[in-house]
C-alpha cells in the first residue's frame, strides 16, 4: 500500500456544532456542510496540508454507510497529532482550542522525550495533541 491517506473522517453527534468548532474556533478552511440533499450524505470537509482533508460526518450516518452498529464513544481509540514549530505555538493553539470550547485534558508541558505537548478534546470527545518535537524538522 502506498501512503496516500487523503481524508480523516471524524464521527460527530451535531454536525453544525462541530462545523462551528473547527471552522470558527480553530480557523480551518471549509466550504461548509455539503451533501444535505442526500439521506445520510451531509458532511463537511476542511483543508489541511496539501492532499489531506479532515471530514466531519454524523456518527449515525457512518454506521449506516458501513453497515456497522453505532457503538459508544471512546476518546482513547486514537489521537490526532498536530505538529508545530515551537513551544509558543503549542501554547497559542491550546488557548485557541480552549476559547473555541475544547476541553483541555492535559495542559501543554515539557515531555519526558524532550518535546512539548498538550491534549484537548473537541466537542465530540476526539483527542487532539498539539506538539512540538525538536527532532522533527517543521516545514510549511
Amino acid at each position: 500500500m502506498k501512503p496516500r491517506i487523503s481524508v480523516i473522517t471524524l464521527g460527530v453527534d451535531d454536525l453544525e456544532r462541530s462545523l462551528k468548532f473547527y471552522r470558527d474556533g480553530l480557523g480551518l478552511p471549509t466550504e461548509g456542510i455539503v451533501g444535505q440533499e442526500f439521506e445520510h450524505g451531509a458532511v463537511a470537509f476542511f483543508d489541511l496540508q496539501s492532499g489531506l482533508k479532515l471530514a466531519i460526518w454524523n456518527r449515525k450516518d457512518i454506521a449506516h454507510d458501513t453497515s456497522l452498529k453505532q457503538t459508544p464513544i471512546s476518546p482513547t481509540e486514537f489521537t490526532i497529532g498536530h505538529n508545530v514549530g515551537s513551544k509558543d505555538e503549542v501554547d497559542m493553539l491550546m488557548e485557541q482550542a480552549k476559547k473555541a470550547g475544547a476541553i483541555i485534558t492535559v495542559p501543554a508541558h515539557d515531555t519526558f522525550w524532550g518535546g512539548y505537548s498538550g491534549y484537548f478534546q473537541d466537542p465530540d470527545g476526539h483527542l487532539w495533541e498539539m506538539v512540538w518535537n525538536p527532532a522533527w524538522e517543521y516545514t510549511e
